[in-house]
């Protein structure tokens, strides 16, 4: 399985794969997918964007200045670290806000799909953590 991490810029300039009133088929769109790594916007909500998240492994440290960030795990297993040293598991169909401006990375156990919530283009700041 291939692995491509974007980068911030190129994360936070994504644009919704569909607009408003188009049904969209989250089964469907996380069962395309082969890369080890994908995130993308599907929908534009007023300001915000829902992403479709479905990867295996960890992500880098990073945090949102100015934008929580919903997780809802729709299948599989999420860890969510942060900074401080904490760390959350969610199991499908649990969700949890991280708050603008908290450090936090997330690893999957196993292959996770998860449907996330922010602002659109939400920037990103990558911070390194001593691990």
């Amino acid at each position: 399985m291939k692995r491509n991490l974007p980068g911030a810029q190129e994360y936070s300039a994504q644009t919704a794969s569909y607009s408003s009133m188009t049904v969209v088929d989250i089964r469907s769109e996380q069962s395309g997918v082969t890369d080890a790594y994908t995130n993308q916007v599907l929908l534009d909500v007023n300001t915000d964007c829902m992403r479709l998240s479905v990867f295996e492994g960890q992500y880098r440290w990073h945090r949102h200045p100015d934008s929580d960030e919903l997780f809802l795990v729709a299948a599989g297993e999420l860890e969510i670290e942060f900074e401080d040293g904490a760390s959350v598991t969610l199991t499908e169909w649990q969700s949890i806000v991280v708050p603008a401006g908290v450090v936090h990375r997330t690893r999957a156990v196993g292959r996770t799909v998860n449907v996330t919530f922010e602002r659109q283009n939400a920037p990103t700041v990558f911070v390194d953590c001593d691990e």
